[in-house]
């Protein structure tokens, strides 16, 4: 297997990096290292950011070249970050290494996120939330049940994918979500799930099944705060709608 991420290693054609456009052959100035170091990432584009990351390019493509195709190619970063695995192999210049260089950086953007929702407790806004739940739920091809676990003081105690289906539906047995809010002592909880369709309008299904786990949640004493349905553009707040029982 050839590590084409890495600056220096051979691409994935098996010849030397010979382009004469290879970011190392930029003015020192200009180059997107030097750059970062000197004036501060906030400075620098997103295909330049995107380029550090890559690491490399191909033949008569620098990295940061192949970063605005890419930008291009899938129409936003956040759309190139979330997009399955399966949509990223055979892309040109993807190989193993930079499609998990890809999928590390999203991750993290989404850890920062939720480190960000805890530290600001900030759970009440359903908008915060809702970008929140859009980079994990948002773009996954399939139906996935996810509940975000709370304290007493909304505190978080944990996110969980707990049921993953197909692409329109996905079986969700109450009995798990109450074993886990038991297992970990939660106070509160907002539901959430995908429709991988692009439409978030929630289902008569979703509004029938979101009553019924209100209903047995409150025997133990466990609040749902909030049910929100995400696609990738859009998002339904339950509460919001006063959708809520």
């Amino acid at each position: 297997m050839v590590l084409d991420s890495l600056p220096g290693a051979v691409p994935t054609n098996g010849l030397p990096d010979q382009n004469p456009e290879s970011i190392s052959g930029w003015p020192i100035e200009d180059q997107p290292r030097r750059r970062i170091a000197k004036f501060g990432a906030e400075q620098l584009s997103t295909a330049e950011l995107l380029g550090i990351c890559l690491g490399s390019g191909l033949r008569g493509e620098d990295a940061v070249s192949m970063a605005r195709r890419l930008l291009t190619q899938f129409g936003s970063l956040r759309k190139l970050l979330l997009s399955p695995i399966t949509h990223l192999n055979g892309v040109r210049g993807l190989g193993p290494a930079k499609i998990a260089m890809l999928k590390a950086v999203a991750e993290l953007g989404a850890r920062g996120a939720e480190s960000e929702l805890a530290d600001a407790r900030n759970f009440s806004q359903s908008q915060d939330v809702a970008n929140y739940l859009q980079q994990r739920l948002g773009y996954q091809p399939r139906e996935n049940f996810a509940c975000l676990f709370l304290s007493v003081r909304l505190d978080l105690i944990a996110f969980e994918v707990l049921f993953r289906g197909s692409v329109d539906h996905a079986h969700v047995h109450a009995r798990e979500i109450l074993r886990r809010g038991l297992e970990l002592n939660a106070g509160a909880v907002i539901l959430a799930h995908n429709h991988p369709s692009g439409v978030a309008e929630p289902s008569q299904s979703d509004v029938a099944l979101t009553r019924e786990l209100v209903d047995l949640l409150a025997r133990i004493d466990i609040r749902v705060v909030d049910h929100i349905v995400v696609s990738p553009r859009q998002y339904v707040s339950f509460a919001a709608r006063g959708l809520l029982p």
